[in-house]
C-alpha cells in the first residue's frame, strides 16, 4: 500500500518497538545532536554518526524496529531495502555504528519533512521542555503523501501515517507497537499517552 492506495480514514501514529521478547538498541548520546538539530529547525545537514549497543537478554532474536526513542526511528536493512522509496519521502536512512554488528546492518531514519499541520485550538498545551500529550492535526495540511513527518509544535516527535504504519505491520508482526495519536475517524480512540508521559 502506498498513500494513494489508503482507503481509510487518515491518521497520525507513534511506532514503538513491542514490549516482548526481543533484543533493543541503546544508543550512546549521539541523538542529543539530532535532537538540537531538530529543535533548531533542522536549518542545515543533519547529524550522520550515530552509535549504539544491543540490550536484552543474547539469546532473544534482535528487532527490526529495535528504538522507541521519538527522534531517531531505527529500521533493520532489510525493512529499509523494502521501503526505501516510501522512507525516503520522509527523509534519509543514516547507518547506525553497533557495537559487534556490520556497518549498514541498521538504519537511523531522519525524518526531515517539518510540516505545519497541527491545530493548536484542538490540542494540549505544550509542557515546559515542548511535549504536547494531545494531538490534534488538520485533515486538509496533513501530508499524507510521506511515510512519516514532523511537526513545528514539537519537533522531536516523528509521526507516521496510518498507510506505512499498515505497511510497516505487515513486515515486522508482533516486533511493532503502534500508538494512535489522531484520527479523522471519531470513533478511533486515540492512545491515552502516546508519547509516554
Amino acid at each position: 500500500m502506498t498513500a494513494a492506495e489508503n482507503q481509510g480514514p487518515l491518521s497520525v501514529y507513534r511506532l514503538l518497538p513491542s514490549m516482548r521478547e526481543f533484543q533493543l538498541l541503546h544508543f550512546d548520546n549521539s541523538p542529543v545532536e539530532l535532537m538540537r538539530w531538530q529543535l533548531g529547525g533542522s536549518v542545515g545537514e543533519p547529524p550522520t554518526d550515530f552509535n549504539a549497543e544491543w540490550g536484552g537478554e543474547p539469546r532473544w532474536p534482535r528487532s527490526e524496529f529495535p528504538n522507541g526513542d521519538p527522534c531517531c526511528p531505527v529500521v533493520s536493512g532489510r525493512i529499509a531495502d523494502v521501503l526505501r522509496d516510501e522512507l525516503a519521502t520522509a527523509g534519509r536512512l543514516v547507518p547506525v555504528n553497533i557495537d559487534g554488528s556490520a556497518g549498514d546492518e541498521y538504519r537511523l531514519h531522519v525524518v526531515e519533512r517539518v510540516v505545519d499541520c497541527f491545530d493548536e485550538g484542538r490540542s494540549s498545551t505544550p509542557d515546559q521542555i515542548g511535549r504536547i500529550k494531545t494531538s490534534v492535526f488538520r485533515p486538509e495540511a496533513l501530508p499524507v503523501e510521506l511515510a512519516a513527518f514532523r511537526f513545528p509544535q514539537f519537533p522531536t516527535a516523528v509521526c507516521w501515517n496510518g498507510w506505512m504504519v499498515e505497511r510497516l505491520g505487515r513486515l515486522l508482526g508482533d516486533q511493532l507497537e503502534s500508538r494512535l495519536i489522531w484520527s479523522e475517524d471519531p470513533s478511533l480512540a486515540p492512545h491515552p499517552a502516546p508519547w509516554g508521559f
